[in-house]
């Protein structure tokens, strides 16, 4: 018999953003299908967010930015994990994203984009598929 645990997702809002709607609304959404979710609150540092997702065993790390630093805050983030042993933690990005830096954020490591106005049932359908095989 194999058990299953439910995919675990750390919700981090980076850096000096201060709006947190949306990441809220993507934490319930994934909680309602079934994930456990984590969220850091406002503010939080790279290395405050690679902390909470070793402490909390996570499979999926979501950035939720606003403030226009999608770019270095990714690549610092994919980076630590990546330093950590963390390299099967899957990183998404959400935010105010503009569609010419979404094949930059890919490559810097993002496993997906979802720019502002992305539909709920597409980023949970993602992360189930992905956090599955993790």
């Amino acid at each position: 018999m194999t058990l299953h645990r439910p995919i675990r997702v750390l919700i981090a809002k980076p850096g000096l953003d201060g709006h947190d709607k949306g990441a809220k609304v993507v934490a319930q959404a994934l909680r309602d299908a079934g994930c456990e979710v984590i969220y850091t609150g406002l503010h939080k540092t790279i290395d405050e967010i690679v902390q909470v997702a070793i402490q909390e065993d996570v499979d999926v790390v979501g950035l939720s930015i606003l403030s226009g630093a999608h770019l270095p805050l990714t690549e610092q983030l994919v980076k630590r994990l990546r330093e950590r042993g963390l390299d099967d933690v899957i990183v998404v990005v959400g935010g105010n994203i503009p569609h010419r830096d979404r094949p930059k954020l890919l490559a810097l490591g993002a496993a997906a984009v979802f720019p502002t106005g992305s539909r709920l049932e597409d980023i949970v359908a993602f992360i189930a598929e992905r956090g599955e095989r993790h």
